[in-house]
């Protein structure tokens, strides 16, 4: 499951690489809807933050969008109630990545699971908050990764039929 975390209009415009950070999670999200990788967004305060960012609206397909007042997602009950079982691999995007992002991550790992963070499809206000979530969230048991591999990864082989298709969403 691809988790995308608080990617919301009216946060994006105050992060580090926002341009670039909203490309690599519509990628993301075109290659989990591709490969039929489920997917769930959450919106922190959608009031206050506005709603995912327009941009990604028609790369969100079918997934579960949860509303959260929480800033770890796995303390709202709605969004732990659309989770896979426990031990299932999760990859997690999106804003910010020292609270939000890795404060969820921090819970999905308390959970059981195991946790992709996808290190190019994060950011912050700061560039250097944003490398201490990274560095965090690889001490306490996620595993860094990049929008790439995290495609490669759900492909498996070249042999795959939807592989040309994948390929032509990275190049």
């Amino acid at each position: 499951m691809l988790v995308i975390v608080d990617m919301q209009a009216r946060l994006l415009p105050h992060l580090d690489g926002a341009g670039r950070l909203t490309a690599r999670v519509a990628t993301l999200l075109r290659a989990a809807n591709l490969l039929d990788v489920p997917v769930v967004v959450t919106e922190q305060n959608p009031q206050g933050l506005g709603g995912t960012v327009d941009a990604l609206l028609a790369d969100i397909g079918l997934a579960k969008v949860i509303e959260k007042h929480t800033f770890d997602a796995t303390l709202a009950p709605a969004f732990v109630d659309v989770l896979p079982p426990a031990s299932t691999t999760l990859w997690v995007a999106g804003a910010e990545a020292h609270v939000c992002v890795l404060l969820t991550v921090l819970g999905l790992l308390r959970l059981g699971y195991r946790v992709e963070f996808v290190a190019d499809a994060v950011s912050s206000r700061r560039a250097e908050d944003r490398a201490v979530a990274l560095e965090r969230a690889r001490q306490d048991g996620a595993r860094l990764t990049t929008v790439e591999t995290a495609i490669f990864g759900w492909l498996g082989s070249f042999r795959h039929p939807r592989f040309r298709d994948a390929l032509a969403l990275i190049k």
